[in-house]
């Protein structure tokens, strides 16, 4: 608070590894939020900046997510609530009006560069900023039990996207969790060549339950869907076909942070004070349905006030040039310590 209704956000990471990175460093710059906010009345809130919005209910999948694209300059776990959490915000003006159960937000984001850079500490809006684009969203909740979201999402020569976004509780330890955004879109033909075609209506969906005990332990399963990925003949016919436009194809849905086919499964545990104060435990295991490649991913993350120390261990299965199978290492051990300033 810098002045009485007047709030400035700013959070950074800075990421160095061992090895260098594909871009050739050892370390990346994500200036995650930089923005100032003036709340007029206690409802009203208007904010101009950098600013991470995150939006869906869903863990592992998050159709809703609509300034994603391109904003993850460094992935240091398979967590995706952590890359959520560290990719860049998108600089923006947002304005929100709050009630006791809604409210509604609207948001202009203006185009400021026209492709990402690799330097390790750029501010980088041409990766975040490299379209117009703007968000109406309003959530109403009915009762105690549910709660809605609805949202347009227009970028610029684009066709508009519709999301939805519902949380239902099904106990006092039970949560249901929807979220679904359709409209048309060019084909990820016409993305991958760079031809003009026909867009195409597509759905992308994420159902999920979690159920949380009373000693923190959190297990989800999710069911996810994009059909604006190729069916899994579409599928095999890529895989099978030439390496390159394979490879591209994997480069496009990874800037994307989409799924490359139409069907995965999901699930995620984690369980916080596991047996120790301060030991979080997690495990987390993707699974394609399309061409039975999957990942498993466990970490072990111990919290000091100001730092946390994390030793994680991924595999990844399937055949040739599967979702999975195709990643270069099969296991993969990492040590990760984390400070905060």
């Amino acid at each position: 608070m810098v002045a009485p209704g007047w709030r400035v956000v700013l959070a950074n990471r800075l990421d160095v590894f061992g090895r260098r990175t594909e871009a050739g460093h050892h370390a990346v710059n994500t200036l995650k939020e930089a923005s100032i906010s003036w709340q007029n009345t206690p409802n009203t809130i208007v904010d101009l900046g950098r600013i991470n919005v995150r939006q869906g209910v869903a863990t592992g999948y998050n159709p809703t997510d609509y300034f994603k694209r391109n904003a993850v300059r460094a992935i240091t776990s398979a967590d995706p609530d952590t890359v959520r959490k560290n990719r860049l915000g998108t600089v923006m003006l947002r304005g929100q009006v709050l009630w006791d159960s809604g409210s509604l937000s609207a948001l202009y984001s203006p185009k400021l560069g026209d492709r990402p850079s690799g330097a390790p500490f750029a501010f980088d809006a041409g990766a975040t900023n490299g379209s117009e684009r703007w968000l109406v969203s309003a959530s109403q909740k009915f009762g105690a039990r549910i709660t809605p979201q609805w949202l347009l999402f227009k970028e610029e020569g684009r066709s508009p996207q519709l999301g939805m976004n519902l949380s239902a509780l099904l106990s006092d330890a039970a949560v249901l969790n929807l979220e679904w955004s359709g409209g048309r879109a060019p084909t990820w033909e016409a993305e991958l060549f760079g031809v003009a075609g026909p867009a195409r209506y597509a759905n992308k969906a994420a159902a999920g339950v979690t159920y949380t005990t009373r000693s923190k332990l959190s297990l989800t399963l999710e069911a996810e869907y994009n059909g604006w990925a190729p069916d899994r003949a579409g599928w095999d016919a890529l895989r099978a076909g030439s390496l390159v436009d394979y490879s591209r194809y994997r480069t496009l849905m990874r800037d994307r942070l989409d799924l490359p086919t139409r069907r995965a499964l999901f699930f995620y545990g984690s369980w916080q004070d596991a047996g120790l104060r301060h030991l979080d435990l997690t495990l987390m295991r993707r699974h394609n349905l399309d061409d039975r490649s999957g990942l498993a991913w466990l970490e072990g993350r111990y919290h000091w006030t100001h730092a946390d120390l994390a030793l994680q261990f991924q595999y990844n299965g399937g055949r040739e040039r599967s979702e999975y199978g195709v990643l270069p290492d099969r296991r993969r051990w990492q040590l990760v310590s984390t400070f905060y300033f």
